[in-house]
């Protein structure tokens, strides 16, 4: 009798041993998740995370990120995250001899011999980008502002920035992304006059969060001398797309584009988004 327990209790134990010794699976999400628009030489920044979706070993340790897209330079960093972790793929748009060319972008996660894939699009179109000046001089304003009355962001004159354009199809209000080594900063103004020439921006907290933490808006950015700014609530997302609805287009008068997508906008019938971030078209 007591054999038969000892066996009992050893077939048991092997079974939990083999339960736990399964990988645990894991899902991963890619924001945004349809299709990017960007300009020759500019920069598209997906987000990675992922999450545990059971036990098993493997649980709550790292996920090995990479990407691969033909045709085009990509990097990752971090290159493998955790739960709670985000990792950013950035592709440089390239720049072609054709007026326009979608890009394929192959994201893969793995880990413990399992793997989750993720395929996202950008179009790309020939244009320059005719708004980084004055995106840089509505940046430094908020940051001359940010570091008198916010220094718990670290945030000053000296932090060095990179940039590029996003959503460029946009017609009323234009959209620029900046990235310093901890922030992601979205800054965006209505293109219009006074007293409805508002500017706003948004700071993301780069590798650990996903969604806006914390935006601030000038009502009107040239009608004070010395301007009003306050905190208002952060979008629900970052900006990298803008929904295409019923078939809609967004064009620029900021962006000389190819005649491939001026003849998207006439088959589509065009349209343009207002100061609320409402899409309007045919």
């Amino acid at each position: 009798m007591l054999a038969v327990s000892v066996c009992f209790v050893a077939l048991i134990a092997g079974v939990l041993f083999l339960t736990r010794s399964e990988s645990c699976p894991f899902s991963m999400q890619v924001i945004p998740e349809n299709t990017m628009n960007s300009i020759a030489g500019q920069k598209c920044v997906f987000l990675v995370v992922v999450a545990d979706e059971g036990e098993g070993s493997g649980e709550g340790e790292a996920v090995n990120i990479s990407a691969t897209v033909p045709g085009a330079a990509v990097t990752v960093y971090p290159q493998t995250i955790t739960p709670g972790q985000v990792a950013e793929v950035t592709v440089v748009a390239p720049i072609w001899s054709v007026p326009s060319v979608t890009l394929t972008v192959n994201i893969k996660g793995e880990r413990g011999g399992l793997a989750q894939t993720e395929i996202s699009t950008i179009v790309v179109e020939m244009g320059e980008d005719a708004l980084k000046p004055h995106a840089a001089e509505v940046r430094d304003s908020f940051i001359s502002w940010l570091a008198a009355n916010h220094p718990e962001f670290g945030i000053t004159g000296e932090t060095e920035w990179t940039g590029t354009i996003v959503v460029p199809y946009t017609f009323e209000v234009s959209y620029y992304l900046y990235f310093s080594e901890d922030w992601e900063m979205g800054v965006r103004w209505h293109v219009t006059i006074v007293p409805d020439d508002w500017a706003e921006i948004y700071l993301r907290k780069r590798f650990t969060e996903t969604q806006p933490s914390h935006a601030f808006k000038i009502d009107s950015y040239e009608t004070y001398k010395t301007k009003a700014y306050h905190a208002i609530d952060p979008p629900e997302s970052v900006w990298r797309t803008l929904s295409q609805e019923n078939g809609v287009v967004l064009c620029t008068t900021h962006i000389s584009f190819s005649p491939r997508f001026y003849e998207l906008v006439e088959e589509y019938g065009g349209g343009w988004e207002d100061e609320n971030g409402q899409i309007h078209g045919r």
